[in-house]
């Protein structure tokens, strides 16, 4: 019995020194996301958008990490579309959406990105061509969060806007009571869709 024990502790000391291989080395992956995560409370944004950069490349550069650490992912990719929202790269936020995770709330960042487009128009036949695509975003969003209360918001006060310009008269014309834009709606009966706070780590 003797031998086995001797092998045993042997298996075991091999296990720990892998485990801590593993730490350290996801302590040194993580890093960017830690750091920017201190960014955030410091309100250093810049920082932290380039951090999540870093954190976003490591990802991409390796693959399988993706799946492997896929909270993580999730959670860098989230803070990284939200904090590009609030710095008004809606463009950025739609392009990095493209290949986020589900668990980072891509549709519902795309969806808050195109409505923040649609008040940039003047044109009631753009801004309801954004509405509608926001519409689109945050219908798919509530596919993947059925319960979560930011989403349903912002779907139905985005649907009611989009069919409140799509009101049209029987004569093919839009009616004397149906609004112009989308502010004449905002204002002050409904509030623009609400904005997801950036997610802490740990």
């Amino acid at each position: 019995m003797l031998p086995r024990f001797r092998s045993s502790f042997v298996v075991v000391s091999i296990a720990a020194l892998l485990a801590g291989a593993l730490l350290f080395v996801y302590g040194r992956w993580s890093a960017p996301l830690v750091e920017a995560a201190a960014a955030i409370e410091a309100r250093q944004p810049e920082r932290a958008l380039a951090l999540y950069r870093v954190g976003a490349e490591r990802f991409r550069t390796v693959p399988p990490t993706q799946q492997a650490l896929a909270r993580d992912y999730a959670l860098l990719t989230h803070n990284r579309l939200a904090l590009l929202y609030q710095r008004g790269e809606y463009d950025a936020v739609i392009e990095a959406a493209d290949s986020a995770p589900p668990g980072a709330a891509p549709h519902y960042w795309v969806g808050c990105a195109l409505f923040a487009k649609s008040r940039r128009e003047e044109k009631p036949e753009s801004q309801l061509e954004w509405l509608s695509r926001a519409e689109d975003e945050f219908k798919r969003a509530l596919t993947d969060m059925p319960d979560d209360w930011d989403t349903k918001y912002n779907y139905e006060v985005t649907a009611r806007l989009a069919a409140a310009m799509r009101n049209p008269s029987k004569s093919g014309r839009q009616s004397q009571s149906a609004p112009t834009s989308i502010m004449q709606l905002l204002r002050p009966q409904q509030s623009p869709p609400q904005q997801r706070p950036v997610k802490k780590s740990g």
